[in-house]
């Protein structure tokens, strides 16, 4: 998996992947333009939205209506750190939904691809290639 990273001027930071552009910039108390969330809005975004296709998933292979289900994801931070300690996901749903199904769901929503890459985290390697032209 290759992704381009572009620099469009501004606090802009784009990442071109499988022919879609995912545009990020600063908010404006940090000097961008607010014109698009944050990177780390889409970190954040791309747990819930994963989480979010497992429920979704198990609950049409099932017949189970989602009309009325959703998803609702809070953080705590660290004091200390700024740093994000505790994510918590909580799945929302109608009372028509099946008491059986409970705990499936829950386990269903655990299998989130990128949740299970924060449990191990990938090595990091930053490196500068110059250009020879």
């Amino acid at each position: 998996m290759d992704m381009e990273i572009s620099f469009p001027g501004g606090k802009k930071v784009n990442a071109k992947y499988n022919g879609f552009t995912i545009k990020t910039d600063q908010p404006k108390r940090e000097g961008g333009d607010g014109s698009a969330p944050e990177p780390f809005s889409f970190f954040i975004s791309s747990i819930g939205t994963c989480t979010g296709i497992y429920v979704l998933s198990f609950c049409q292979k099932r017949n189970i209506p989602t009309d009325d289900l959703k998803m609702i994801l809070k953080t705590e931070k660290n004091e200390k750190t700024k740093m994000i300690d505790k994510i918590c996901m909580q799945i929302q749903a109608s009372k028509s939904f099946p008491d059986n199904y409970m705990k499936a769901v829950i386990k269903a929503a655990g299998l989130c691809t990128v949740k299970k890459h924060l449990e191990k985290p990938p090595k990091i390697e930053i490196s500068i290639i110059k250009d020879s032209n």
